[in-house]
């Protein structure tokens, strides 16, 4: 049992891999794709039903690609569909936020200062949210709103700004950058699996059978690829935002993925009209810069740093009393909070380092048992920390660590262990 950290850490990073291959397998051919359709030339003699083409150089090889709006007169023995890459990016992100955020729900998910709730409540919610969220856009997708794009994309960002908001007032900081992002994953992977992929099966069954495919099909599966093209950079940056407490660890956490999504679309607007035309419109830029200078400016206003709680007046969750109440437990109290707290601090004093990293603190016994995992993991089971051992921590010191966690580990439930 007290090695189950261990294993469940080892689990978590694995997925978390195959989480980041699959993602820059669907994202490279994502915008391969979307540069290819920018940058289509129509030239004499093309076959009946091709839009355009184009000539590529890459690898020592030359490639002659055309695209047909519906599809060609007969269908070719071999086609290859994109579509293993997007499920595979949400299946191993659905499992890596079951292993962070809903396994380590009382760590990472909940935060009971702003709403009190079980770790089975915050459950139901992050996968609810997720559900409803594709709900409510793929109504205003197949509405009338389909036919006027940029309104339905306007609709689309306060969609995503009022998500933001409403995990905001649920999740701790983290958590709820890090749902936003799932939620707009969610949405394009839902994209891929009920809209594109199904709509292509069509065009390819009505040519199969003679008929000629109809080409609102095309045209409808058209508009999600654009939306997610939009969406890929904000998601990037949501995902890996867990590991910046200035983009998260602030009230106006909201805010800042607001400006995320709108430089989102300056930066692919920039490229995508470069890919259209050879040259892209250079004022976007400037908005993604003064975007990105308001989003540090957020970053660095009242934050949830100023008004920690006291942690040694709350009461201790189960699981924190279990480990408060381990032998050892007075020995490793007495190591952490000078070997540690110098960084994870509410009011840090190591050059350099203003805000506890992670938002993680380190300085009382009730800080010492909330993070008896991370610090298990961290500088007993392994060196990781302190970084570069800057504070000197001794081999004795560590056994010491890991002596407490295992002690304790013999006393938590099967449920527990993982947290």
């Amino acid at each position: 049992m007290q090695e189950m950290a261990i294993i469940w850490d080892w689990l978590g990073f694995a997925v978390r891999w195959v989480h980041v291959i699959t993602a820059m397998a669907w994202i490279g051919a994502s915008f391969y794709f979307i540069a290819l359709d920018l940058g289509l030339r129509k030239v004499p003699n093309m076959p009946e039903g091709a839009y355009g083409e184009e000539w590529q150089v890459h690898g020592g090889g030359f490639y002659h690609i055309q695209k047909y709006l519906v599809a060609p007169a007969n269908m070719p023995d071999h086609l290859i569909w994109h579509k293993w890459q997007s499920y595979m990016t949400w299946v191993s992100g659905a499992a890596l936020l079951m292993i962070v955020y809903w396994a380590g729900a009382e760590l990472y998910l909940i935060d009971a200062q702003k709403a009190d709730l079980s770790a089975l409540q915050g459950i139901v919610i992050s996968a609810a949210s997720l559900t409803l969220g594709w709900m409510i856009y793929d109504f205003l997708c197949k509405s009338p709103l389909g036919n006027r794009p940029t309104l339905l994309m306007v609709l689309l960002f306060v969609l995503l700004v009022v998500m933001a908001w409403g995990y905001n007032q649920i999740f701790t900081g983290r958590a709820a950058l890090l749902h936003l992002g799932a939620f707009t994953a969610t949405i394009m992977t839902a994209n891929v699996f009920f809209i594109i992929m199904p709509n292509q099966r069509i065009v390819v069954k009505d040519l199969q059978n003679g008929q000629v495919p109809d080409a609102k099909y095309g045209k409808i599966a058209k508009l999600r690829s654009t939306h997610n093209n939009y969406l890929t950079l904000p998601v990037i940056f949501l995902m890996l935002s867990n590991h910046y407490p200035l983009a998260f660890a602030t009230d106006y956490n909201w805010l800042i993925a607001a400006l995320v999504f709108l430089m989102g679309v300056t930066i692919r607007h920039y490229f995508n009209t470069m890919h259209a035309t050879g040259r892209g419109p250079h004022w976007t830029w400037l908005v993604t810069t003064v975007l990105f200078i308001l989003i540090m400016a957020l970053s660095t206003a009242p934050l949830m740093q100023d008004t920690y709680e006291d942690s040694e007046a709350r009461a201790l969750t189960p699981r924190e009393q279990i480990f408060a109440s381990a032998s050892g437990f007075d020995e490793a109290s007495s190591i952490i909070p000078g070997r540690c707290a110098m960084c994870h601090a509410r009011e840090p004093s190591y050059d350099g380092i203003h805000r506890a990293p992670k938002n993680i603190l380190l300085e009382t016994p009730a800080d010492i048992a909330k993070n008896a995992r991370l610090i298990y993991i961290q500088a007993g089971a392994t060196e990781a920390m302190p970084p570069a051992n800057v504070s000197f921590m001794e081999e004795p010191e560590r056994l010491a660590i890991r002596k407490w966690y295992r002690a304790a580990a013999k006393d938590l439930p099967f449920t527990m262990a993982a947290d």
